[in-house]
């Protein structure tokens, strides 16, 4: 199976060219990736300066959850004013580059990466969260613990599409990543529980490390009293629950975690359609291959000799 990236490869490519010594050109393109985000790349003031905007639909929850520190730290004194009609906007030097390769391709890599920064926000906060109940918990034994760390932390809801969203919960003992998606056809929904099905076997068959995966069409129990989340379920709405224990949540691998779950949506539902994509060119190459058959099996007409009553051969005029 394909893994995305998760960087902007369109960004990437167009920064490594700059940086490689190319010569300053004008830039003006719109770029657009998934769950609806959109870059625009400009040269707006000079040619040697690039500007790299983003528009993301739900960056008033992200910075809610502490979107705005994340961007801050990672990319400090290239911050400028927002563009217009765009959420957060770096701008980079071309003539003020840093003089270490490393250091030009680690700009290159976090400024691709602006769209999975943003959205780590609030999977950072849960983890923190969950270090700290963690740490809270392992003050009493389990009927001691104050209600408070049992229950765990606020649900952070994450409306990144029009109708989907992703929510999080941290918990004394792990976090609970729940995503909601839209099936909107009856065959996505079957190949859905198809493919969900095999996240499940594959971990009973070998890999144990890997964190939990349940599906339903009704709304987990982590998301009751949420607002706008339709408890009674529905078939077109389906619910993938992911549960991170805390092997997954060192900060050795926090940084993959959160890089890995963030694509899972645009991972699952590319599979979907390249599985119906491979389905349907199945089916072509057999309806060729029997129309083939057909073909072969016409008898030849052979023309007869035909003669008039005076015995002189007829022949037709085309």
């Amino acid at each position: 199976m394909l893994l995305l990236d998760y960087q902007n490869v369109l960004i990437e490519s167009l920064l490594k060219d700059r940086f490689t010594g190319a010569p300053p050109v004008n830039i003006d393109q719109v770029v657009s990736d998934f769950d609806g985000v959109t870059f625009h790349i400009s040269t707006p003031e000079t040619k040697t300066k690039i500007l790299v905007s983003i528009a993301v639909k739900c960056f008033p929850e992200l910075v809610q959850y502490g979107a705005q520190a994340v961007l801050e730290r990672e990319y400090g004194p290239y911050i400028v004013a927002p563009e217009n009609g765009y959420d957060f906007s770096v701008q980079i030097d071309l003539e003020a580059l840093p003089e270490d390769q490393e250091a030009k391709d680690d700009l290159v890599r976090r400024v691709s990466l602006l769209k999975r920064n943003a959205m780590a926000a609030p999977f950072e906060q849960a983890f923190d969260e969950f270090h700290q109940l963690e740490e809270e918990a392992s003050k009493y034994t389990s009927e001691q613990a104050p209600q408070g760390v049992l229950e765990g932390g606020e649900v952070r809801a994450i409306h990144y599409r029009e109708e989907e969203a992703i929510y999080i919960k941290a918990s004394y003992d792990r976090v609970t990543v729940i995503f909601s998606t839209v099936f909107r056809e009856e065959t996505d929904r079957i190949f859905g529980k198809v493919f969900l099905q095999e996240f499940v076997d594959a971990r009973r068959r070998a890999i144990q490390n890997a964190p939990q995966v349940l599906f339903r069409n009704e709304a987990p129990l982590e998301l009751h009293n949420v607002p706008g989340v339709n408890m009674s379920g529905s078939e077109e709405i389906g619910y993938i629950t992911f549960v991170l224990f805390p092997r997954h949540l060192t900060k050795q691998r926090r940084e993959e975690v959160i890089s890995h779950i963030q694509t899972f949506r645009d991972y699952f539902h590319y599979h979907i359609k390249a599985s119906k994509a491979y389905i349907h060119s199945r089916m072509r190459r057999r309806t060729a291959d029997f129309l083939q058959v057909l073909r072969r099996a016409r008898p030849e007409s052979e023309e007869k000799e035909r003669k008039t009553a005076s015995g002189r051969t007829f022949k037709v005029q085309s």
